[in-house]
């Protein structure tokens, strides 16, 4: 017997997570290139967007504690740090840590990129890029933490997915995630026992983000693994299904 709960949560309640489109959403824009700096600046602005500029990592975390901004966007060659270690740090924070990360920069080898996403960006674009491509690239990273599905708790085994407040409780301690992660999971967990090719969950979870690749899928499903299998090894609930893809699985009672 399978046992799963799925529990809507209050009519008109509304997600603790989400974006007003009514105020100018800020971007921290970390680029060590004046030039590019300046460039990424004029187009996000004139798209809408309030954006603070840092020429190096420091001092990043300890303004964006103080407020927490919309997206990041990090290059990743900085002085003062790396712009790997500084997604690190944001993932580690508990302010931050579901705030998008998008790497901007001309590290763009497979292995990079894989780098990236393991240390929990949402995407990576590479340079030289197109201002229009940048724009519409932050856009889209926004688009995909709003909450178009109506919010509820997800209840199975010993994990409770709440999709409302964004929170994953995991045999009884709340455990943190990134947006992306968060997204993901909760997308497999409202459809229990279906197989979902990777192309089938870029569609869902990551959606116009069409630089994010299927290798991206595999990279996120290990992550989540790590934070609700007891040994990720040997997965009770995200199994993968070889040859088709991954689906969410209740442990029988």
């Amino acid at each position: 017997m399978y046992l799963i709960a799925v529990i809507p949560t209050q009519e008109g309640s509304s997600p603790t997570v989400g974006y007003n489109t009514a105020v100018k959403q800020t971007i921290f824009a970390v680029e060590d290139d004046a030039d590019i700096s300046r460039l990424v600046r004029h187009h996000l602005e004139g798209a809408g967007y309030a954006v603070r500029s840092f020429g190096s990592a420091a001092g990043v975390i300890t303004e964006a504690e103080r407020q927490a901004p919309a997206l990041f966007l990090l290059d990743i060659m900085l002085p003062g740090g790396s712009g790997l270690e500084l997604c690190r740090r944001i993932r580690q924070s508990t302010t931050l840590a579901m705030a998008p990360v998008i790497f901007l920069t001309a590290k763009t080898s497979e292995a990079d990129r894989v780098t990236g996403l393991d240390l929990g960006a949402d995407d990576y674009i590479p340079k030289p890029f197109s201002p229009r491509e940048l724009v519409a690239r932050v856009r889209a990273v926004l688009r995909r933490f709003e909450r178009p599905l109506a919010p509820m708790i997800v209840k199975a085994g010993d994990i409770e997915i709440d999709s409302g407040g964004m929170t994953l409780i995991v045999r009884e301690q709340l455990t943190q995630t990134t947006a992306t992660e968060f997204r993901l999971l909760e997308y497999l967990a409202r459809h229990p026992g279906r197989v979902f090719t990777r192309d089938q969950l870029l569609d869902a979870v990551w959606r116009d983000t069409h630089y994010v690749t299927p290798r991206s899928v595999d990279v996120y499903v290990r992550r989540i693994r790590e934070k609700i299998e007891a040994n990720p090894d040997e997965p009770l609930y995200l199994r993968t299904v070889r040859g088709a893809g991954y689906r969410f699985e209740v442990p029988k009672a």
